[in-house]
């Protein structure tokens, strides 16, 4: 049943690349959506299929690969990453559906998003760290070939600058995993076979520091985020959709599978250090994206701003916080995926991104009052307006940390009242004023267009009206893995915690 949501997009990559040449670039297209279309339609049968009561994995594979390494083809699903799959296989679909119908080298470009599509669905489900890490690193050299070759201006440094952080962020992982199956003396890479109890404390934080910095370069989580303006501006609105809703989610689902559950002692020591980093990263993120002037680095520095928050709920380790993070994420990537699209529409159509050229899109006769409108829910639901997923999933995660690390809370609160401010700025220069003259009319917005902005309209309001649809999924899950991690004390040092 999970090895559908692996091999079909990849072999699906390898049809699509080996197309016909002579078959236009909307055939090319189309066979690409209906893969990641039969794609999706598994995911929800997989949803459907799942035991929400059940905290363990399920539909369990293993299939001996590499004894000798200890490496088997080992897959699970659990609460923690079944909605991760569902966004994975949502955002697929959408970077393809909303990809221009003239992009050039169209097989190349559609085989490599499936091919993505494919790697971090299985880092989502794999249960072997080795087999975790070669799905993790599937994704490097295509995300690196989708900026390069279809981005904008600067888009070669930015891939490789992309490609040096990701790569220094697999190295440290792997090294990481490395030392923990030589240290536990395990015969196997099998997270199963592996306890790292007989640990010492010291050998637990180095381990522990190694998966936080390799993930949180991934995030990415301040000082490591400089690649992320660069790559999620350069990109085109497809690529950054999956760069932003899909991408940074394997390094937060990282730190909860691999970080928490492996070392909780060593989590519960260095907590609330890893709650201050997010607070800070939420504040930084959230300031530099006020003094942007181009609205889709704009978009991207306040991703940041909102993985802060994911990271204050894991350190919290609180039921509820954690159910909050897995919603943060699922309601990030989506409130992502409709900003990029909606900024690459208006790129599109208007020709530019600078606030100081945009105004009066809201026009009713002469501008694109449509979009204008779909922009400024965007934009409120990432505000966190209730009413929209983004606040269910904010309030979750404030009210489950808050108790363990008030400050820090406040800091991220504070944050969170900050992006309405950038929001209103970008709203209000954009959407509102008087339209340019000189600009005559823009060209028409068709509706297939503005379908995936129409489809995330309406999960982020149904997620918002109906949350028990988010936060379901993960309870029993998270509540049996903040059953092993002990007490934090937000005033102890790590050695006294771990002692």
């Amino acid at each position: 049943m999970l090895s559908v949501l692996i091999w079909v997009p990849i072999f699906g990559a390898l049809l699509v690349a080996l197309f016909p040449n002579k078959l236009p670039t909307g055939n090319v297209r189309l066979g690409a959506l209906f893969i990641s279309g039969f794609t999706l339609l598994w995911n929800v049968f997989v949803l459907i299929k799942f035991d929400v009561s059940n905290p363990g994995m399920q539909f369990r594979e293993n299939i001996p690969w590499n004894e000798t390494l200890g490496l088997n083809y080992q897959l699970g699903v659990d609460g923690l990453s079944i909605l991760m799959l569902a966004l994975n296989s949502l955002l697929t679909w959408i970077a393809i559906y909303s990809s221009s119908k003239d992009t050039a080298r169209p097989r190349l470009f559609y085989s490599l998003i499936l091919l993505i599509s494919g790697g971090v669905a299985g880092a989502f489900m794999a249960e072997n760290l080795l087999l975790f890490f070669l799905f993790y690193e599937l994704e490097l050299i295509p995300f690196y070939l989708l900026i390069s070759i279809w981005g904008g201006e600067k888009r070669n440094y930015a891939g490789i600058k992309f490609l040096i952080y990701t790569a220094v962020s697999g190295a440290l992982i792997l090294a990481t995993f490395l030392g923990i199956v030589w240290l536990t003396g395990s015969k196997s890479f099998a997270m199963s076979d592996i306890s790292t109890q007989s640990l010492s404390a010291a050998s637990q934080l180095i381990l522990l520091v190694g998966i936080v910095v390799g993930f949180g370069i991934k995030i990415p989580l301040v000082p490591f985020h400089t690649w992320l303006p660069d790559a999620y501006v350069e990109a085109s609105a497809p690529v950054a959709i999956l760069l932003g809703g899909v991408l940074a989610k394997l390094g937060t689902y990282g730190l909860l599978r691999f970080g928490m559950s492996m070392f909780p002692d060593a989590w519960s020591a260095i907590a609330p250090t890893l709650a201050i980093w997010g607070a800070g990263s939420a504040i930084y993120g959230t300031l530099t994206a006020i003094a942007q002037k181009d609205i889709k680095r704009m978009v991207a520095y306040s991703s940041i701003g909102h993985m802060g928050y994911v990271l204050l709920a894991s350190a919290a380790s609180t039921p509820l916080s954690l159910v909050g993070a897995i919603a943060q994420m699922v309601s990030h990537g989506i409130i992502l995926a409709i900003l990029f699209h909606l900024v690459g529409v208006v790129e599109a159509k208007v020709g530019t991104r600078e606030l100081d050229k945009l105004n009066g899109l809201m026009s009713p006769i002469r501008g694109l009052p449509l979009v204008s409108a779909l922009l400024v829910l965007g934009g409120m639901a990432s505000a966190g307006i209730p009413g929209m997923t983004g606040f269910i999933a904010e309030f979750i995660v404030f009210q489950g940390s808050f108790s363990v690390f008030p400050i820090p809370t406040l800091m991220c609160v504070i944050a969170t009242a900050l992006t309405a401010v950038y929001f209103v700025i970008l709203l209000n220069r954009t959407c509102f004023g008087k339209l340019d003259n000189n600009l005559a009319y823009y060209p028409r917005t068709f509706w297939s267009e503005k379908m995936p902005a129409f489809i995330l309209t309406a999960l982020i309001i149904f997620l918002g009206v109906q949350p028990n649809w988010l936060v379901r999924w993960s309870e029993p899950t998270t509540t049996a893995m903040v059953a092993h991690i002990p007490q934090i004390k937000t005033t102890t040092s790590p050695q006294i915690a771990l002692k």
